[in-house]
């Protein structure tokens, strides 16, 4: 899942987007709302939620979310901000914001804040996605293999960027995934990986599956990408 952090705070900055990619999120952060725009005016990368500090340069994070609900976008948006006034909080909701963080605050109660927001989120159903005895756990951000015959589930430790990229194969079954397309959803704008990088991510993840019973669950489609073969999938 793929969060849009804008918050112009150096220090708060990283310290958000060190805990949310500790959590498993590909984090996009910009400090300027002009930048923040040109990110959710992307046709390529989609969020599934949106942090917003109130004061930025630039837009302010009240005017990205004005554009974004004035699009009838409805990704789920929490607004930073170190306005407690109840008139500031009416502000930032009636223009549109989901949830309001008055700073400062713990990462502990981001993190439950945006879990919250990550249930409404449309792109997210479930509190898990299960391909056959493959299930992961959005509640602990874990993988584990679910089979018949064994007495508890089988956890499987994945990096974080193995666990996005089963993430992003597990919520399309079936289908034939590019490298571009990972490239562009599970990587971070300005990291601007290449072919082999993703390829290589992939070669480690069919690894750790193998290890796991799982040997032919990620399938190369050559000249095009890859799929997720599941017993589930429509052929």
């Amino acid at each position: 899942m793929r969060i849009l952090l804008v918050e112009d705070e150096p220090d708060l900055g990283v310290a958000i987007e060190k805990t949310l990619t500790r959590d498993k999120y590909v984090v996009d952060w910009v400090q300027n709302g002009d930048e923040a725009w040109d990110y959710l005016d992307n046709q390529w990368t989609s969020y599934t939620i949106a942090i917003l500090d109130w004061m930025l340069p630039g837009l302010s994070g009240i005017e990205l979310c004005r554009r974004l609900r004035a699009r009838n976008n409805s990704l789920p948006v929490l607004i930073l901000t170190a306005r407690d006034r109840v008139e500031d909080r009416v502000t930032g909701l009636d223009a549109g914001a989901d949830d309001y963080l008055v700073k400062p605050f713990s990462m502990a109660e981001l993190r439950a804040r945006v879990r919250a927001l990550q249930r409404r989120s449309p792109q997210l159903q479930t509190p898990q996605l299960r391909v056959g005895q493959l299930v992961l756990d959005y509640g602990t951000r874990t993988v584990y293999l679910d089979a018949p015959r064994q007495p508890s589930p089988q956890r499987i430790a994945l990096t974080t960027k193995e666990f996005q990229l089963l993430e992003y194969f597990m919520q399309r079954p079936g289908q034939v995934i590019t490298s571009e397309q990972l490239m562009h959803q599970l990587w971070e704008i300005r990291s601007e990986p290449t072919s082999n990088v993703v390829a290589a991510q992939v070669r480690l993840l069919r690894r750790k599956l193998a290890l796991n019973q799982n040997e032919n669950l990620i399938e190369t489609v050559y000249g095009v990408g890859y799929r997720l073969n599941s017993p589930d999938a429509s052929q």
